[in-house]
């Protein structure tokens, strides 16, 4: 019997191979998600590639936005609705997306990220502000500088489904542009950019451990 006649399967599923079908049915936790996540190597042409799930599955790489489209799709998979939230920085660093999932009220987020910081994030976040601030103290440049400076409220991707984002062979580069877009809810005010300390050098030197190195 094929998958998609499950309670799991839905036409919009249709495009995935019966393997595929199979791992998202088996990642059915936000927490074995994100472990899976682990598991593929880092993307580092994250500003030349914006693969599909499906092309992620299929190439086993990954940089933020690729591992956040595929856990919003598996998330989709289990019946959560496929949402986003954007991260923005000051302009010397990298933004960061997430996939955000509720589970008994709170908020948590799956983050795919070659580094020790801005990782999973447990569902105890009373509201996306919350969970957003949590990423604050370890959003820094190799400076120290601290950088996040706004964020998106949740993006559902169900907006895209007329482009196939779930499985296209085509780059979804114009789907990561059009969060620019998108109104952006500031976190901080004139003075308490001033104010703010920079991480000292221990965690600085954290931050320089990662978990794929460049080939």
């Amino acid at each position: 019997m094929s998958l998609l006649s499950t309670k799991f399967g839905e036409k919009k599923f249709s495009d995935f191979t019966e393997d595929q079908l199979r791992l998202f049915k088996k990642l059915n936790t936000p927490r074995k998600i994100q472990d899976f996540l682990e598991t593929l190597e880092a993307n580092f042409e994250f500003r030349k590639v914006n693969s599909s799930p499906k092309l992620v599955l299929e190439n086993k790489k990954a940089h933020c936005f690729e591992g956040a489209l595929l856990a919003a799709a598996i998330l989709r998979f289990h019946g959560h609705k496929p949402l986003l939230v954007d991260l923005k920085t000051t302009v010397e660093d990298d933004y960061h997306v997430i996939a955000v999932f509720k589970e008994n009220g709170h908020w948590g987020a799956i983050s795919k990220t070659n580094h020790a910081i801005l990782r999973y994030r447990d569902p105890v976040y009373r509201n996306i502000r919350e969970l957003v601030m949590s990423f604050f103290n370890e959003y820094f440049f190799d400076n120290g500088k601290k950088t996040l400076r706004s964020y998106s409220r949740p993006i559902n991707l169900s907006r895209f489904d007329k482009f196939g984002w779930m499985t296209s062979e085509k780059s979804l580069e114009f789907i990561a542009k059009s969060f620019d877009n998108i109104p952006h809810v500031p976190i901080l005010n004139k003075k308490m950019i001033y104010g703010l300390r920079k991480a000292d050098p221990l965690e600085i030197k954290i931050t320089k451990f990662v978990q794929w190195k460049k080939k």
